[in-house]
C-alpha cells in the first residue's frame, strides 16, 4: 500500500500506509523526550485521526536508534511545581490514548523510560527492537511514575514484577520484556516499522466496530488509582520546592 507523505509538527512526524496511520517521536537529539508542544500536537494528531474513517490502527514510534522515549523533557521537570503535577498532559494524553477507538500499536525501537516506557503501557500493543530497554526510575529523582504507568504495568505484567521496576529499579531489555508478556513480539531493529505495520494492516481488516468494542469492554477509564498517583506526585514536587 502506498505511503502518505510525512508531515512534521512540534517534534512529531506522521504518515499513513493504507488504513495505518504512523506517529514517530521526532526529537532524537533529544533521546525522543516529549515536551508541552510535542503533547499538545499529539492530542492534535489523535483529534484529527479519530475522525479519519480510513485510518483503522495507530503506530506510535520513536526516530533514531537510541531511543523510543526518555519521558519528560528535563528542563521542564525542572520547572514544575506542585499544581501542575495535579494536571499533567501526558497523564491526560496516555488516558486518551489507552481510550482511543482505534487499535493502538507501540513499536519501540530504543530505550522506553519513565514516561517513555508509561507511553508504550498506554498502547494496546508492543513489539520491541532487539536492543530495547525498559525502565522507571523516577524514585530515584523523588518522583513516581504518575501518568498511568504504575496501574497499566501492574496490570501487564502482575504486582511482582511491577515493583520489581518501580520499587527495585530493575531495567528490563527487550528479552526480559517478552520473557513477562511486557511485549508481544521482538524483532531485529531494522525490521521494526515493517513488522509493526504488517501487524496493523493485519488488523485493519478485522471489523473496526468489533476491535472498538473489544478495546473498550477491556479497557476502562482512569480509575482511582491513577488519580492517587497524580496527588502523591503533586505532594512530591511541593516537598522538593519547600526544602
Amino acid at each position: 500500500m502506498e505511503a502518505t507523505s510525512p508531515r512534521q509538527d512540534d517534534g512529531l512526524r506522521e504518515w499513513r500506509r493504507g488504513p495505518v496511520a504512523v506517529v514517530e517521536l521526532a526529537r532524537p537529539q533529544r533521546a525522543n523526550a516529549y515536551d508541552a508542544a510535542m503533547l499538545a500536537a499529539f492530542a492534535a494528531v489523535l483529534e484529527r485521526l479519530e475522525a479519519a474513517g480510513d485510518v483503522r490502527v495507530l503506530v506510535v514510534t520513536g526516530a533514531g536508534e537510541r531511543a523510543f522515549c526518555a519521558g519528560a523533557d528535563l528542563g521542564e521537570i525542572g520547572a514544575r511545581r506542585g499544581e501542575d503535577a495535579l494536571a499533567l498532559a501526558s497523564a491526560a494524553l496516555f488516558r486518551r490514548l489507552e481510550g482511543y477507538p482505534k487499535v493502538c500499536i507501540a513499536a519501540i525501537n530504543g530505550a522506553a523510560v519513565a514516561g517513555g516506557m508509561e507511553l508504550a503501557l498506554a498502547c494496546d500493543l508492543r513489539i520491541a527492537a532487539e536492543g530495547a530497554r525498559f525502565a522507571l526510575p523516577e524514585p530515584g529523582i523523588g518522583l513516581i511514575p504518575a501518568a498511568g504507568g504504575m496501574r497499566r504495568l501492574t496490570e501487564i505484567v502482575g504486582v511482582g514484577r511491577a515493583k520489581e521496576i518501580i520499587l527495585g529499579g530493575l531495567e528490563w531489555t527487550a528479552a526480559a520484556a517478552l520473557r513477562h508478556g511486557l511485549v508481544s513480539q521482538v524483532v531485529p531493529r531494522a525490521a521494526l516499522l515493517d513488522r509493526a505495520l504488517a501487524w496493523g494492516e493485519a488488523i485493519a481488516m478485522k471489523d473496526a466496530l468489533a476491535l472498538t468494542l473489544a478495546k473498550r469492554v477491556m479497557g476502562r477509564a482512569a480509575p482511582p488509582a491513577d488519580e492517587l498517583a497524580v496527588l502523591a506526585e503533586a505532594l512530591l514536587y511541593e516537598k522538593r520546592s519547600n526544602r
